[in-house]
């Protein structure tokens, strides 16, 4: 967008900690900052241009557009976005970790159905949000879902919508799981395989219920600490396989109403 801040106005309002890498990926690096002014915590994702391939600038142009349309609690708050010829600087609200840290970093290695249904509880609202503007996540996986503090109870905010998709009316109407709160996420090839619903892997097209899908792989990574398939085999053959599934440890230990959330979430349309 033409609107960019020009290329000096950074270091007017934010100072950049460079010693404080709060994360690196597909975009650059994310570090820690402050905005001068008011003294606010900020994470600013640094993206070289130059090492920075033209379709990935498209879809982090794509995120931004969406994130500047987008102003609610449970999704992360994008607060400026500086371009200078070499690099474009994205401010954001600084967060406190992410759910997948927060499953591997669980004494057993996954989270309780209680911790578990308080955080998709947050994601679906916030999912049903973002539908009702018509728009797709795409890319939805726990480390996408980021904490707003360390406590056993954390506030969530969805983040990374490079992939993020605008849907049309028509295909919003077709959805399968309307009778639920759970309405939402996930729709390209692009996205990452192991949250993928075969309708995707297949071409047939977005709506709400592929993501669906990727809320219903993320509850079952986070009550479980792992992937409900692998690669090798089909999927629709491991999904009616109930004891490859869902086997004993840990399912004997998980309550029928949470398997039977997930069954109904991944299902091969």
């Amino acid at each position: 967008p033409s609107d960019h801040n020009s290329s000096l106005d950074i270091s007017y309002q934010y100072q950049i900690f460079p010693d404080e890498v709060l994360g690196s990926g597909q975009f650059g690096i994310v570090y820690g900052g402050v905005h001068k002014t008011s003294g606010r915590s900020v994470a600013i994702k640094v993206i070289d241009k130059l090492r920075f391939p033209t379709k990935q600038e498209a879809q982090l142009k794509n995120e931004v557009q969406i994130l500047q349309e987008i102003h609610y609690p449970g999704v992360v708050n994008l607060e400026n976005m500086f371009e200078t010829p070499e690099r474009i600087l994205v401010v954001m609200e600084k967060m406190k970790g992410d759910m997948l840290e927060m499953i591997l970093n669980s004494k057993p290695g996954r989270l309780s159905e209680r911790v578990t249904k308080f955080l998709i509880y947050q994601i679906l609202h916030a999912l049903r949000y973002l539908h009702s503007r018509n728009i797709c996540h795409c890319d939805l996986k726990p480390e996408n879902v980021l904490l707003s503090s360390d406590s056993d109870f954390p506030q969530v905010k969805l983040c990374d919508f490079g992939f993020a998709r605008l849907i049309g009316e028509k295909s919003f109407r077709r959805s399968v799981v309307d009778n639920c709160i759970i309405n939402v996420l996930f729709g390209r090839k692009t996205g990452t395989p192991a949250y993928l619903a075969p309708e995707v892997l297949r071409n047939k097209g977005y709506n709400r219920s592929l993501d669906m899908w990727s809320v219903g792989v993320i509850i079952y990574v986070s009550l479980s600490g792992t992937f409900p398939f692998n690669e090798e085999e089909d999927i629709s053959d491991q999904i009616t396989n109930a004891a490859f599934m869902f086997p004993p440890d840990p399912w004997n230990q998980i309550s029928p109403d949470s398997v039977d959330l997930i069954s109904n979430l991944l299902q091969v349309k």
